[in-house]
């Protein structure tokens, strides 16, 4: 039986339709199917690459939290994915799907994490704190921004006159390899019952 996933998103999705394509390009033998992807903005392209791909499309907005756990409940998700969503979880989500959360940070965390870190505020501040790696990482989700356990960190080098904005390009090529694999990892792992969930 293939396990169920919830997306988040609140803008374009590319990570969204990096985890679609992994997914879906092993065919039957993939372990894995987005049910849907939910966002808390209306105009977030992530819906519309949803609908395209015949996966529920659904709006929620942010202050509506008893919506949200009911949306993933009812559709009985296996595993929330965060890709892109910039807000931070109600704690009764978070205990509900306790170790069944994950995220993707732009950068190395802990250092480069917390409230208001996020796209090229990161990179900026990667490149400004003159170090020669950033890296993506995954990391579980807590009550508190990127505060979760560390799943896996992909370094990626900073080039001599490197802008956010090319930063940018290069750790995006990487979040769309890195992050469907770990994906697929933590859910062999719960359903090997390596992950406890309570």
């Amino acid at each position: 039986m293939r396990s169920r996933i919830a997306v988040l998103a609140s803008g374009g999705g590319s990570n969204l339709q990096a985890i679609l394509d992994y997914f879906s390009s092993k065919g039957e033998q993939r372990s894995a199917d987005v049910v849907a992807v939910i966002s808390d903005r209306t105009g977030a392209f992530a819906l519309e690459r949803a609908r395209s791909s015949d996966i529920e499309a659904v709006v929620l907005p942010y202050a509506d939290h008893g919506a949200l756990e009911e949306t993933l409940v009812s559709r009985d998700v296996d595993l929330v994915v965060l890709a892109g969503y910039l807000r931070l979880l109600p704690p009764s989500v978070i205990h509900r799907f306790r170790h069944r959360i994950v995220n993707i940070h732009p950068g190395p965390l802990p250092r480069f994490g917390g409230p208001g870190m996020y796209g090229e505020r990161v990179h900026a501040a990667v490149i400004a704190a003159g170090i020669r790696e950033s890296a993506v990482t995954v990391h579980a989700v807590e009550e508190e921004y990127d505060s979760g356990a560390i799943l896996a960190q992909w370094p990626v080098s900073i080039m001599d006159g490197d802008t956010p904005e090319s930063l940018s390009r290069r750790v995006l090529e990487v979040e769309h390899i890195l992050y469907p694999r770990v994906i697929e990892l933590v859910l062999a792992l719960l359903a090997s019952n390596t992950i406890t969930t309570s």
